[in-house]
């Protein structure tokens, strides 16, 4: 697509508590994977831009972590500011919420769209989980009344149930303005930083309830040869009891990692890869500033 084509540009915030499903929606938008996804909360930890042109509209959606009132830890604070920061700069704001449930915390990112004076477009996620679609009607006639929304959209993410709908109502509020990324770029993270979250997701998987959040992966190792790419990951942990469940039993847990990590690399490279882990620790990290920047979180 010619560039001059373009006529209308613009960012598209994705907010909302933790585990509304804001990931799995910019990958629905995107058409592939651009942020991991699981079923913890607090997996996103970075802003990530998600980049796709519709007609004559380059549309840049934004997912962002999840804000939550625990700020605890220097990670948490990180965390809200990110996303807190991204309400200010947006031309359009998502606000996603979950069919199941309206929080406290929801309550808490609506009074936060108070003033970003932008176009708010209220999702409601996961209407595949409900016996009765007319289950959403008390929910939405109860938000229709605290906030002034361009258009309330219920979806299913997972599903990609009114995706489509949600994508060109979007582009509908997006400002005039010329094309900001080539038409081949999906996202604005570069290849070792893909690499370094696709290990923390199967991390993530592979612990389950044991290591919620004390993990982070950098890459220390990147060298692409003729039909093999070599990869080293460093997991960070907090403490050394961590870095014992991260290896499991006879190393089976770190080995299960890395396989299901490789497969998943291959396919975003194209190539073999030969991938290593190792896993370190770093005393606190989740809660030392410098550390957090030590390890790309600024």
């Amino acid at each position: 697509m010619n560039e001059l084509t373009i006529k209308n540009s613009g960012f598209v915030a994705i907010i909302g508590r933790p585990n509304v499903g804001k990931s799995t929606l910019l990958n629905a938008l995107i058409g592939e994977k651009v942020s991991i996804t699981s079923p913890k909360p607090q997996t996103t930890r970075w802003q990530t831009l998600g980049i796709k042109i519709l007609d004559h509209t380059q549309i840049i959606y934004i997912d962002t972590p999840g804000l939550h009132r625990d700020e605890k830890r220097a990670m948490n604070r990180y965390m809200n500011r990110i996303a807190s920061a991204v309400i200010l700069d947006a031309d359009v704001i998502i606000f996603m919420i979950d069919a199941t449930s309206f929080r406290g915390e929801d309550e808490m990112v609506l009074k936060k769209l108070q003033e970003a004076e932008k176009p708010v477009i209220l999702v409601i996620n996961k209407i595949d989980l409900l016996d009765d679609k007319a289950q959403l009607l008390p929910l939405i006639d109860k938000l229709k009344d605290k906030y002034q929304f361009a258009h309330i959209m219920p979806i299913s993410a997972m599903k990609k149930e009114n995706v489509h709908d949600l994508e060109h109502e979007i582009a509908k509020l997006l400002p005039e303005g010329p094309q900001l990324f080539p038409d081949d770029q999906v996202t604005d993270k570069p290849i070792r930083f893909q690499i370094a979250e696709i290990i923390r997701e199967k991390l993530i998987y592979a612990t389950e309830e044991e290591l919620p959040y004390a993990t982070t992966v950098e890459i220390e190792e990147y060298v692409q040869e003729e039909k093999l790419t070599r990869i080293g990951a460093v997991i960070w942990v907090e403490r050394h009891g961590q870095k014992v469940i991260v290896i499991g039993k006879k190393g089976a847990r770190l080995k299960k990692v890395g396989v299901a990590a490789r497969h998943e690399i291959e396919k975003l490279l194209g190539v073999k890869v030969f991938l290593r882990l190792w896993v370190k620790v770093k005393e606190n990290w989740t809660d030392d500033d410098k550390a957090l920047r030590s390890l790309g979180y600024d």
